[in-house]
């Protein structure tokens, strides 16, 4: 029997963020690059030191897409547990970075095991701490 649609919001912030061109060069577009992300939740989601990696692409200096995985280890409004997200997104030339997350089927463990749901966030450049939204349901 599914279990009942719950909806949960937050923050997080970038706790580390390492990037690096994979090519062809930095001034070169469009090029790869690859990110080496640490997050920290707070809200619905609480968990430090998530795992995150991204594979960008930069059409221009300023604009793109990403897509990623990250793993997240903590509470889910008060349930322990681990689950992992893809992450597919863009970014336009006014600094604003879009998202969409959804938990990959049958990553959840702990008491999150059977965790089905997707979320989004919108940040800006620069900013250090980003909303997020997220519709989940436990089986």
């Amino acid at each position: 029997m599914p279990g009942t649609r719950r909806t949960t919001t937050g923050h997080f912030t970038f706790a580390d963020w390492q990037e690096r061109v994979i090519g062809p060069d930095e001034d070169a577009n469009p090029r790869l690059a690859h990110a080496s992300v640490r997050n920290t939740f707070s809200g619905g989601i609480e968990a430090a030191g998530t795992i995150c990696e991204y594979s960008i692409v930069y059409v221009t200096q300023k604009t793109g897409s990403f897509a990623g995985m990250e793993l997240i280890t903590g509470r889910l409004d008060g349930r322990e547990g681990s689950f992992a997200v893809e992450e597919r997104g863009w970014f336009g030339e006014d600094g604003t970075v879009h998202c969409l997350f959804e938990v990959v089927e049958g990553s959840g463990g702990g008491e999150l095991s059977g965790l089905k749901g997707k979320g989004r966030f919108t940040a800006r450049h620069g900013e250090a701490t980003v909303a997020y939204r997220f519709e989940y349901e436990v089986e």
